[in-house]
């Protein structure tokens, strides 16, 4: 069974994976912040977070496809 505390993760971290496959990074942050203030270890929401961290400083082309590729190890 699901707490509703981690339903409200999957649910905050829902809404943040959709702005993010729309490339609005800065919109998509709050929702994944908002996740990990509920549960620090969330570890998807702590990517998905970093990520659009990265592409609010460094944004992908127009037609990017939504796939992060990793430059350093």
């Amino acid at each position: 069974m699901i707490t509703e505390e981690k339903r409200k993760v999957v649910d905050l971290f829902t809404q943040g994976r959709k702005l993010y496959k729309l490339m609005q990074f800065g919109e998509a942050m709050k929702y994944f912040g908002e996740a990990l203030k509920i549960d620090q270890k969330d570890g998807p929401s702590k990517v998905y977070y970093l990520r659009c961290k990265f592409y609010v400083d460094n944004p992908p082309p127009e037609d990017w496809d939504g796939v992060f590729v990793m430059t350093t190890k």
